[in-house]
């Protein structure tokens, strides 16, 4: 069964389990101790702590493990902020940022500090000028993705890195999705990883920290990793996941070239094959190994379900996949559809004939859900009516209901009339807009309804 979803958790390395399992056996005991076993895990560990440097392009030193990516994220910001505090409280991040450097943001101002989002494009880049422009005298850290972790966008690091250096700001990069492939070019002050994105084991997670740049450990003290991860270190999974990384480096080049051509056959034939399909982010400047699409009147959840049963594993950003029925914050702040979203990322080692045999079945998958759903044809007809509006009551339906609504009765009003949607579906702000630029509809906009929202299209097609 394909597994097409490496963005959330690539499959574990040939390496990291020969490394994980020869691990166990050495380095099980403390290796804060002098005696002949800890002297081994010490050894064991400050080769895994070199070989993650390397790999980074950072000194040994600089670098700690942390329980999770998550974790070294929570960590890097807290630490930074808290040592930076008398310069100010104000922290910058991109709108498209993972949810634990938003959840860390949402944490800062509940504590009184202030946060500023930076917008991005519709294929989900930051402008550096945009980004150099949220810069105050009172920003203590500013923060950015290497690459977005939905849609593989890769984001400016090296000019916003310039920008935060001229102006003595600290820049933390997530760099989760991208060190397999690569070292972060750029004057960057702190650096997060997490081991499971390359092919590591979970529970590993990096923390960089350059020298020279303020820091104070928030917690608890603890003498491990230079004060900045508390706790026990798992040194078997640690020395797996360091091993992996050079091996999955080592590898880059090549798989890069590979998977780049595969997903660009995706990128070209979703749009030749499904109609009412819109594929996203950069197409250029991403991720070799992710494409992500949306379609028109499908049910996300249903869609993923459906390519599951034919034998392929995907992941969405639809809200309709999400137990809070919102929208992606990444596609939202991109301003594109979120209806059958679909992420496509594929592992090292992905065959040609997998990609091949996905753009067979998608088709006939997205026709059977859209059937299901009761969606209209591609192109609709104008219907005799001659009312100059018409009302379309979704109010407690949710994707892709809302806009198969509004499909199926614009053709009756005349050139000129008006569909008005009522919606508490949060992803209509999104999709509706989306559906007329899609289909050369005009939106005129939304306005306040008795429940929900009303969102108001001219017919001009």
């Amino acid at each position: 069964m394909p597994y097409f979803d490496a963005a959330s958790s690539a499959p574990l390395h040939p390496v990291a389990r020969q490394a994980l399992l020869a691990s166990l056996d050495e380095g099980w005991a403390d290796p804060s101790r002098l005696y002949r076993e800890g002297r081994r895990a010490r050894l064991l560990l400050d080769a895994a702590r070199e070989a993650a440097a390397e790999a980074v392009g950072c000194r040994p030193d600089e670098l700690v493990f942390t329980s999770s990516g998550t974790r070294a994220v929570h960590t890097g910001i807290s630490g930074a902020l808290a040592a930076r505090r008398r310069v100010g409280r104000h922290l910058v991040v991109s709108a498209v940022e993972h949810s634990s450097v938003l959840h860390s943001a949402t944490e800062h101002e509940a504590a009184g500090g202030t946060t500023t989002q930076v917008a991005v494009d519709r294929a989900g880049r930051v402008d550096p000028g945009a980004y150099a422009r949220a810069l105050r005298e009172d920003t203590a850290l500013a923060c950015l993705q290497s690459a977005n972790h939905e849609v593989g966008t890769e984001q400016p690091v090296a000019e916003i890195a310039q920008e935060c250096r001229a102006v003595g700001v600290p820049l933390l990069v997530d760099a989760a999705q991208s060190l397999g492939w690569g070292p972060v070019e750029g004057d960057w002050s702190l650096l997060t990883a997490s081991a499971h994105k390359w092919g590591g084991p979970a529970g590993v997670g990096l923390l960089v920290v350059r020298k020279g740049v303020r820091f104070a450990a928030q917690g608890p003290a603890d003498e491990r990793e230079s004060g900045r991860a508390a706790g026990f270190e798992n040194l078997p999974a640690i020395v797996a996941a360091a091993a992996s990384l050079r091996a999955v480096r080592a590898e880059a080049a090549g798989e890069a070239v590979r998977l780049r051509a595969l997903v660009d056959r995706i990128r070209s034939g979703v749009a030749e094959a499904v109609p009412d399909v819109e594929v996203v982010g950069d197409p250029v400047r991403r991720l070799p190994h992710v494409v992500t699409f949306s379609c028109l009147y499908v049910d996300g959840e249903t869609l993923l379900h459906e390519l599951d049963r034919v034998g392929f594993s995907v992941s969405s950003g639809s809200s309709c996949t999400s137990s809070t029925l919102t929208p992606s914050h990444v596609l939202r702040a991109m301003g594109v559809l979120t209806e059958g979203n679909v992420r496509v990322s594929l592992p090292p080692g992905t065959a040609a004939q997998d990609v091949d045999r996905f753009l067979q079945v998608l088709p006939g998958t997205v026709a059977a859900v859209r059937e299901r759903l009761g969606a209209p044809a591609a192109s609709t007809p104008a219907g005799p009516s001659d009312a100059p509006s018409l009302v379309v009551d979704s109010l407690g339906k949710r994707c892709p209901i809302p806009v198969i609504e509004l499909a199926k009765v614009i053709g009756d009003v005349p050139v000129g009339g008006t569909v008005t949607v009522l919606s508490d579906d949060e992803a209509a702000r999104l999709d509706i807009p989306a559906w007329c630029g899609m289909r050369g509809q005009e939106y005129v906009g939304e306005r306040p309804a008795e429940r929900g929202v009303a969102y108001v299209v001219r017919r001009v097609a």
